[in-house]
């Protein structure tokens, strides 16, 4: 039994003709009557009535076209995978902030030096793309907290810092002229990131390291959108703590205020993830060789 007499068989059945089934395989008619003798043959069962009107299968002759289609469709798949896996694709996950502002800077540049490689971006916080990572679902993750599973490489590729943004207003403004200000600063209503992202834990250890308890703060919301939390700041809903590559386009444009602190209460770093024991395919070493490239200084 090969497979091309299985594919002429379902032919047959579904064209319900030798002659189109010939034709749609691109082989000739006796070939097809060829196909199915040898079926018939091997199987020592009568699998198609013929009539000058019609085609009809007996009852093993259903039996074998189930599992034909079957066999056919597992071919099909396997090779479909095989062809997957031979084109450059990678399943990279992205968090939010890489995603939205680190990514569109070096990937117009690596496309046009390798356009042989494609990618298929994934978006979600950053504990969403370790998850991700971790279950075979991405190749590569671009993240913002650094990974405590031992089953993962986590390589710091870009160093940001964490910035407290405000509305543009002579409240904010005189207290921004003041040498002292964190107390009275956070005293305002506060707007933070959602769980699992990586921009609220370092916000969090940036706290606990400036002696501000999260018990203290009025949050007023929690949003998950870098550009939801800027707007809502400039129109007056409260405070927030972002990062500074996120913002340093208001800031420039002066529809925010930025408050900044030591690099070492408030520095922070971004990772690229994968797996330690996941065999890298040379396509994507050349990806992750080149981020380190571009942000290395």
């Amino acid at each position: 039994m090969e497979l091309k007499q299985l594919e002429s068989f379902v032919a047959v059945v579904v064209y319900k003709s030798f002659t189109e089934a010939a034709k749609q395989l691109y082989i000739s008619q006796p070939t097809i009557s060829t196909h199915i003798q040898a079926l018939e043959k091997e199987l020592e069962s009568k699998l198609i009535i013929r009539t000058t009107k019609s085609i009809e299968l007996t009852k093993r002759g259903s039996e074998l076209y189930d599992c034909a289609v079957k066999m056919l469709d597992l071919r099909d798949n396997l090779l479909q995978k095989w062809k997957s896996a031979d084109e450059k694709i990678i399943r990279l996950g992205v968090s939010t902030i890489p995603s939205a502002y680190i990514l569109p800077e070096f990937l117009p540049e690596f496309c046009r030096e390798y356009p042989e490689i494609f990618f298929h971006s994934i978006q979600s916080d950053s504990r969403g793309i370790i998850e991700g990572v971790m279950d075979d679902r991405m190749d590569v993750g671009l993240v913002g907290m650094e990974c405590e599973d031992e089953h993962l490489e986590c390589i710091p590729f870009y160093e940001d810092e964490l910035v407290v943004i405000t509305p543009v207003t002579e409240h904010f403004q005189e207290l921004h002229r003041k040498e002292s200000w964190i107390t009275e600063l956070f005293q305002e209503p506060v707007i933070l990131r959602e769980k699992g992202s990586g921009t609220k834990k370092a916000a969090e250890l940036f706290l606990e390291k400036e002696g501000i308890s999260k018990d203290s703060l009025k949050v007023v919301a929690y949003m998950n959108d870098p550009e939801a939390i800027k707007n809502s700041v400039a129109a007056g809903l409260g405070i927030s703590i972002v990062s500074k590559k996120a913002a340093e386009n208001m800031i420039r444009e002066k529809r925010l205020l930025s408050f900044e602190f030591s690099r070492y209460t408030s520095g922070r770093k971004f990772y690229i993830i994968y797996k330690k024991d996941y065999l890298l395919k040379q396509f994507i070493s050349v990806f992750i060789n080149y981020i380190q490239k571009y942000y290395k200084n």
